[in-house]
């Protein structure tokens, strides 16, 4: 069984180029991202040859020690122009490049859909929607089957979101229990909607705060706390320079009394849609 806990932390080589030197597009979260990993003393490498720095999306799910699903990484929210097709990375090439063999799916799915914990995984319904060839009662028996997961959740998509991922949504906390975003100021249809979903997958839920309605453009993921980064004794909490830094960092203190709580400035890659979750790919090595 997977043990949701990592310590082979990888990221894009498009976050630095070289390492310790930053890209044009977000040259001050890299070096204090840098400098926290650092000071963490948390040892991290490349990924070779990607062309987003979106690392959980395109690359694939591990199962086990030695399994890793490639799903079909081909959004449609990225094939709709020649500009976002040219950032779709060559997966197999990665994998190769870096020793990984993968069991391939045609199954559309990023890996910022997939939150999972030991035998449960939960995703938005955008799954379905993005793979209109297969019923729904046999692409959930396939999506266990390669998941190699007993607990299958499905949440509603938030409005607006152009991704459809759960990483911005909700997390586990333990096996019962899981972290999602307050979503009081949202629609009360989704509202219901997702609290229903919660509430019917057996699950206990804790509401962190969320606050993303002051962005200038509905794909901005400031204030989007969830996204941070989970390790073994380590959690790394995004911050915006808004009052809710203070209640969220304190939260998090005390749901996770036995870990180090590290901070970083997150506003700079959160205008592109993705936080600290979205730009990593973490291997359990058992």
């Amino acid at each position: 069984m997977l043990i949701i806990f990592n310590n082979d932390h990888r990221f894009s080589n498009k976050l630095p180029l070289p390492l310790g030197y930053f890209t044009k597009k977000y040259p001050e979260f890299y070096n204090c991202f840098e400098q926290v990993l650092n000071s963490c003393k948390i040892d991290f490498t490349l990924l070779p040859d990607t062309k987003d720095v979106w690392a959980v999306d395109f690359m694939p799910i591990q199962t086990a020690a030695d399994r890793y699903v490639r799903f079909l990484y081909r959004p449609p929210y990225l094939t709709q122009s020649k500009k976002e097709v040219k950032t779709i990375s060559d997966v197999d090439g990665i994998c190769n490049a870096i020793g990984v063999e993968t069991i391939k799916t045609d199954i559309i799915l990023d890996g910022g859909n997939v939150i999972r914990t030991a035998n449960k995984v939960i995703m938005t319904d955008r799954v379905f929607i993005d793979n209109p060839g297969y019923e729904r009662k046999q692409l959930i028996k396939k999506l266990h089957e390669l998941l190699e997961i007993d607990h299958l959740y499905f949440i509603p998509e938030q409005p607006g979101d152009f991704t459809g991922h759960a990483d911005g949504m909700i997390r586990f906390l333990d096996e019962h229990t899981v972290l999602v975003n307050d979503y009081s100021k949202e629609k009360e249809w989704f509202r219901r909607a997702f609290e229903i979903a919660v509430h019917n997958a057996g699950l206990e839920a804790i509401t962190i705060p969320y606050n993303v309605y002051d962005n200038k453009s509905i794909n901005h993921a400031n204030g989007d706390y969830i996204n941070y980064l989970q390790m073994k004794d380590i959690v790394i909490v995004p911050i915006f320079g808004m009052k809710e830094d203070r209640v969220v960092i304190k939260q998090f203190e005390e749901l996770f009394p036995a870990h180090q709580i590290a901070t970083i400035d997150s506003n700079e890659i959160a205008f592109d849609g993705g936080i600290l979750n979205c730009i990593t790919w973490n291997v359990c090595k058992l």
